[in-house]
Parts: C-alpha cells; sequence; structure tokens
C-alpha cells in the first residue's frame, strides 16, 4: 500500500466513496449519540473501563496463566503464538489434522491482522465469511474498511452487484429478480451461508473478552452467524489477541454496556455468545485457543502507547474522525483503519520499518474528537504525537539534526544556575562579534542579526533575532540598574 497521503489523495477523488460514508458515518453517530445519552453514568462508566484495562495490562502476564489454567480445566487446548505466522501455522495445522478443507468464520479482527484467510488457502482450505459485511468483502474480492462495518464503503446497489456477478462461484447463487432492497440482499446472504453453516466440520472466531476467573470466551454479534460458526462445527479454534482478558465476570459487565453503545448505537447486542470449553453432547467436540502476541508486548513496553490496547474494537473513533469520513479506511492500508489504526499499527508494527506505517501517525488533524468518543479514554492524539516524535527519531539513523543539538544544548544550560550566568557574559562578549555579520534595525530603534552565517542563517533568512544584550539583566541589576 502507499503511504498515507497518496492513498488518501486518490480516495478524496472517488465521489461516491465520500457519499457512502458521509451517510453511514453519520447515521452511525446519531444512534450512538442517543443511547450514550440515556446513561447519567456514562463518563464513570468510561473511567471504570479505561481503569479495569489499565489495571488487567500491568499484571497481563498473571492473568494469561489464568486464562491457560482455566481453559485447559474445561478441555480447551491452548496454544501460544508470538507471531502472524505462528498463529497461522497453528490453525493451518489444526484443520490438516482433521482432514477439513473449508471452514466457515466469524468476524475477527485478529485473523485478518495475521492475513489468516490468505494462509489457510495456501495449504489448501478455503475460510468463508459469515458476517453479512465481511461477506460482501470477500465476494467483491476488496479490503475491509471499518472495524465494525467492513463495507461501509459499499452502498445497496453495488452489493446487489456483487451478489449477482460473484456468489454461484462461491455456492449457491443469488436469487433470479435480486434487487437492492436490504432485507431481500440479507436473504440472499442467509441462504447462501446456510449450507455453509451446515457442512462446515470446522470453525474459527475470534473473541471480544476472554474472563481469566472462569475461562470463558466472549463474543458479541448482531446477525446471528457467529452463534452459528460457535455451536455448528465438530471443531472450533479461536484465536484471541493476548489484551482481550478481563479478570472477572464483574468487569465483563463493564463493557457489556459500553460496547453496544459505542459501536452499532443499541443497548446491548442482539447476541452475546460465551463458551468455556468442551461440554459433551452440546456444541463444539474439540476447542483451541490461539493466544497471539504479533506485536501487543511491544506495545505494552510503550508507556505511552500502551492504552492502545485498552481497545475493544468499537470503531467509535472512525465514526467522528473528519480525515477517515473524507478518505475512508483503504486509505490507512490496514485492517485497522481510522484513528485507532493511525497509532495500532506503529505500535504493533514498529516504525523505521515502512514508509506506508510511519505515514500513519500524521492521518490526523488532532482534533480529539477521537478521544471524546472513545469508550475506555485511550487518548489518541497524545499517542500520535509521541508516535511522530519516535518516527522523526527512527529516521534520523542515530545522528542528531542541528535544532536537535541547539536545543539540547540549551535544555543543558538553561537548567543550571552557575551554567546560565556563564552563557549570559559570553553572550555580551561575543556581541560584538556577532553583530559584525550584519544588523538591522527593529521598530523601536532595537537592532537584530541579519545574514549571519549557517546555521544562524537557517533562524534569520525568516525570523528576526535580536542582538544579544552588552549586559544581562542580572549584571545590570547588581550594580544597582542604573
Amino acid at each position: 500500500m502507499p503511504a498515507f497521503p497518496a492513498a488518501a489523495r486518490e480516495a478524496l477523488a472517488d465521489t461516491q466513496l465520500r457519499r457512502n460514508l458521509a451517510h453511514a458515518t453519520g447515521t452511525i453517530r446519531a444512534k450512538r449519540a442517543a443511547v450514550v445519552g440515556e446513561v447519567g453514568e456514562w463518563e464513570e462508566l468510561r473511567l471504570a473501563g479505561a481503569a479495569i484495562k489499565d489495571n488487567t495490562l500491568r499484571r497481563l502476564d498473571e492473568h494469561l496463566l489464568t486464562l491457560e489454567a482455566a481453559l485447559q480445566a474445561r478441555g480447551t487446548t491452548v496454544h501460544w503464538a508470538r507471531d502472524a505466522r505462528e498463529a497461522c501455522d497453528i490453525v493451518a495445522r489444526i484443520a490438516r489434522d482433521h482432514g477439513v478443507d473449508e471452514v466457515v468464520k466469524v468476524k475477527s479482527m485478529a485473523t485478518q491482522e495475521i492475513g489468516l484467510n490468505e494462509a489457510l488457502a495456501e495449504h489448501g482450505v478455503t475460510a468463508w465469511e459469515t458476517d453479512l459485511a465481511e461477506l460482501i468483502v470477500q465476494l467483491g474480492d476488496d479490503l475491509p474498511s471499518h472495524i465494525l462495518v467492513p463495507a461501509i464503503h459499499r452502498n445497496r446497489a453495488e452489493i446487489r452487484e456483487i451478489f449477482r456477478r460473484e456468489m454461484a462461484a462461491a455456492g449457491r447463487p443469488a436469487p433470479d429478480g435480486l434487487t437492492d432492497d436490504p432485507a431481500e440482499l440479507a436473504g440472499a446472504a442467509r441462504l447462501h451461508l446456510r449450507e455453509k453453516f451446515l457442512r462446515a466440520k470446522m470453525a474459527v472466531s475470534g473473541a471480544n473478552f476472554a474472563v481469566a476467573e472462569s475461562g470463558t470466551l466472549v463474543v458479541v454479534e448482531s446477525e446471528g452467524n457467529g452463534r452459528m460458526c460457535l455451536t455448528l462445527p465438530e471443531v472450533l479454534v479461536s484465536v484471541v489477541g493476548i489484551e482481550k482478558i478481563v479478570p472477572t465476570w464483574a468487569d465483563l459487565d463493564v463493557f457489556l454496556q459500553l460496547l453496544p453503545r459505542s459501536s452499532t448505537g443499541e443497548r446491548m447486542n442482539p447476541y452475546t455468545s460465551t463458551w468455556s470449553g468442551v461440554v459433551p453432547g452440546d456444541g463444539p467436540r474439540e476447542m483451541h485457543v490461539v493466544l497471539l502476541d504479533n506485536g501487543r508486548s511491544r506495545a505494552l513496553a510503550d508507556e505511552v502507547g500502551r492504552q492502545a490496547l485498552r481497545c475493544i474494537r468499537c470503531s467509535a473513533c472512525l465514526n467522528v474522525c473528519p480525515v477517515y469520513e473524507r478518505t475512508g479506511g483503504h486509505a490507512y492500508g490496514s485492517v485497522y483503519p481510522g484513528p485507532i489504526g493511525a497509532i495500532l499499527n506503529p505500535l504493533l508494527k514498529g516504525v523505521g520499518v515502512d514508509e506506508q506505517t510511519d505515514s500513519l501517525p500524521y492521518a490526523s488533524s488532532l482534533c480529539g474528537a477521537c478521544f471524546e468518543a472513545c469508550p475506555v479514554r485511550i487518548d489518541i492524539p497524545e499517542v500520535l504525537v509521541h508516535l511522530r516524535s519516535q518516527v522523526v527519531d527512527a529516521h534520523r539513523g542515530g545522528v542528531p539534526k542541528p535544532e536537535a543539538v541547539a536545543m539540547k544544548a540549551a535544555a543543558w544550560t538553561l537548567s543550571d544556575a552557575r551554567r546560565l550566568g556563564l552563557a549570559e557574559r559570553g553572550l555580551g562578549a561575543a556581541n560584538r562579534v556577532l553583530t559584525r555579520f550584519g544588523r538591522r534595525v527593529l521598530p523601536g530603534g532595537r537592532r537584530a542579526l541579519s545574514r549571519l552565517p549557517w546555521p544562524g542563517a537557517l533562524w534569520t533568512d525568516s525570523r528576526d533575532l535580536p542582538a544579544p544584550p552588552r549586559e544581562s539583566f542580572r549584571a545590570w541589576w547588581r550594580r544597582g540598574g542604573r
């Protein structure tokens, strides 16, 4: 993918895309504002969510071991994956061991992050997306552009054409005479997916939350496709980022109030599925959980950036961001678009690796709307500025720029009274030498330096630099102030 400025310039030229985005984000914002306004203690909930996440991250190693023990006690096999390749290899090996050539998937940002669909295809396994928006993206050979609504950049006329053109090659074809009525489009997707649900022997999911004390995974969704994937297949594999942990069920209660209001603008999600291991005669007969790092430890080590790991993937920051609304998600070049993607991608991958990732911290006006909307109070503007400084440092190659040296020298001088006094006396002595290179008269008769040799010329070419005084204020005051 190109760097954000180039990708954004291309997106801005697509007027249909901008109309689609403006309509969709405006609708979601209005719904969210209505249901959030009903909660008198909304700010207290935000503070509670942020505190729970921060406390969990401080003891993440302990909570992960608690979760692993609880899952294993309930018959679940736990795998640890340091990066995307390891996670994909684990899932592919499980599929190969069970002789399956297709899997059904619950919408999952983690599996998109690691490129699981493509990795499974290399092993001869087809992964079918079952979320309606993800299905649209997959059938259209497209890329997701939103965390919650991956096909937000498509309107219903475009979706109808995708279904008519592509469904037959992937399974049950679209009904004859399909219109762009939303109910008809949803019905066509339901018929197309039903045969996949009933046929698949293996499913792959993510998890919105993982409750450490009981070894319970939680998926919240609006369509029911997740429930079908989590209950019908014989084998269930869940790929879970290590930051998804909450210690207790009481902690989970806070997030089940924050997430639906912030994401879909609903008081609660239509489907909240929880599972805690294998139960004979009910649900999958074999369960695996892949605990994924893939850069999260790197983000955790960043004292400013680690707050990004609070994210509950609600997409509220995308829906209020003026930059995202005009460029869409593809311009960010990642499965995590918008303000959260602008900080999460550099934190997970590291800066100084590629131009596209390094451009993301600058994909913001720093207006602060994302922080106001975030249900767990991630100070995205603060992290953006922090990452910009890291990008600059990474491109210095270990050699400081002249202005950096000057600022460090100034800080060293100004931090000690004795050194400051010596500098003042030195400036007085240097007055005659510096002014010999040129001077101007400013309003009020004050003198200014001009045409200074490098590096002074970098400043005086476009700014006034008053000539240093012959005598400092302290020296003047000591001799009586006359």
